[in-house]
């Protein structure tokens, strides 16, 4: 399983969803630039319970469950996180640990997963939630893309 038969999955729900995290910086980049331990999605969180089911039917089960903040679900090739949002006419809005995170509606953007168009979130955005805390391997690696995507721009 790819992740874009996860996307493909996730159309199924009948509402956008948007690809977050290292995927998301490969989106923008067109390649995927490294290995990943997860697929990020931002799904609206109405529709939870269909992706959930959408997932499931890809042999996917419910391994952490955070809710109302993320639940994970592995299958035998891939881990998805996905991460319930409010959809404002100016934000998703998604809700963690010590309150919310807003995703403004002009920051989301469309990348490319293999050769399957996704909607993801913007390089500035990106950059931002790359910020704040102490960087490990794989984030230094994304923020050497997002800075390549933006030396193109």
């Amino acid at each position: 399983m790819q992740p874009d038969d996860v996307a493909l999955a996730l159309d199924a729900i009948g509402e956008p969803v948007w690809i977050a995290g290292g995927w998301g910086v490969d989106a923008l980049v067109g390649r995927q630039t490294r290995e990943h331990r997860d697929l990020d999605v931002l799904v609206p969180a109405a529709r939870l319970e269909a992706a959930l089911a959408a997932l499931a039917e890809l042999g996917c089960e419910v391994e952490t469950d955070w809710l109302p903040v993320r639940v994970e679900v592995a299958g035998a090739r891939l881990r998805v996180d996905l991460h319930p949002v409010i959809e404002r006419s100016d934000a998703l809005v998604q809700r963690v640990l010590d309150g919310e995170l807003c995703y403004p509606i002009e920051r989301l953007t469309t990348g490319l997963i293999g050769d399957r168009p996704v909607r993801c979130i913007d390089v500035e955005l990106q950059r931002e939630l790359h910020s704040g805390y102490e960087p490990r391997a794989a984030d230094v690696h994304d923020l050497a893309r997002l800075d390549e995507i933006g030396s193109r721009s």
